[in-house]
């Protein structure tokens, strides 16, 4: 139907056609063009670092044994079996049970003293009576005999300052004892204290001047008997201030 339309119409309507495929053209060419430079680009991996992560959240750790479980019953049970692997699975490391185990050993050591010390006070074996010794303090006027008098709370109130420093002094002679040495011998081309190493603490201070033999039996028999010191030391101390608060009554 050419003949239907000027010559004017026929003209534009094949020139605009001209111009819309040699845009199209072009666009094609740009396109090849773009296509084939990303073709040597590097790949971008979006993925590591999230595979990473997965494979960091799926790893399944090894529970972490500890030592010292109680018996009851012919059976180890293990008290507080939750928060130790929290603590060693979740928050730690195997180093982390290690020095919580240390930690344990150590206030276990320290209230079997206690024990000691506070029973042989309300028992009347104080060192006026059972050695040479008259005063605690001879500059301060204190005799052991008028602490004998007083409960062992009150008595501990009248140690005098220079007492207090050397009761710290001995124990942080053993503190630094721990921190440097390991194996019984002081370590010293090492940039880090031994103690203050991962794992480095262990409650071992490598002083067994009597040559014991330490068997699994002997060091589980120690830790139950300091769990058993800090509940016993605890009860009394409570029993000796707040009069009462012990529903049992005490060989004293």
């Amino acid at each position: 139907n050419l003949y239907l339309y000027p010559i004017d119409a026929i003209s534009h309507i094949l020139f605009t056609r001209i111009q819309l495929n040699s845009s199209t053209m072009k666009l094609a060419i740009l396109s090849t063009l773009l296509a084939g430079t990303a073709a040597f680009a590097p790949a971008v991996k979006h993925g590591s670092a999230s595979t990473a992560l997965n494979a960091e959240l799926m790893e399944v750790k090894q529970k972490v044994p500890c030592f010292g479980a109680t018996p009851l019953g012919g059976e180890h049970v293990f008290i507080g079996e939750n928060y130790w692997d929290k603590l060693t699975l979740d928050y730690g490391s195997a180093d982390t049970g290690a020095f919580l185990q240390a930690a344990e050993l150590k206030h276990g050591r320290s209230a079997m003293i206690a024990t000691v010390g506070f029973a042989f006070h309300k028992l009347g074996l104080t060192f006026n009576n059972i050695s040479p010794h008259t005063y605690l303090s001879v500059t301060k006027d204190i005799k052991f005999a008028d602490l004998a008098a007083m409960s062992p709370v009150d008595a501990v109130k009248m140690i005098p300052v220079e007492g207090w420093g050397q009761i710290f002094a001995v124990i942080t002679a053993i503190e630094i004892y721990e921190l440097t040495h390991r194996d019984g011998e002081i370590k010293t081309g090492e940039s880090i204290a031994p103690g203050l190493q991962s794992g480095g603490l262990t409650g071992d201070l490598g002083w067994n001047p009597l040559g014991v033999t330490i068997t699994d039996r002997r060091r589980l028999s120690e830790i139950q008997n300091g769990r058993a010191a800090m509940f016993a030391i605890s009860a009394w101390v409570a029993n000796e201030c707040v009069a009462g608060s012990v529903p049992l009554k005490l060989p004293w």
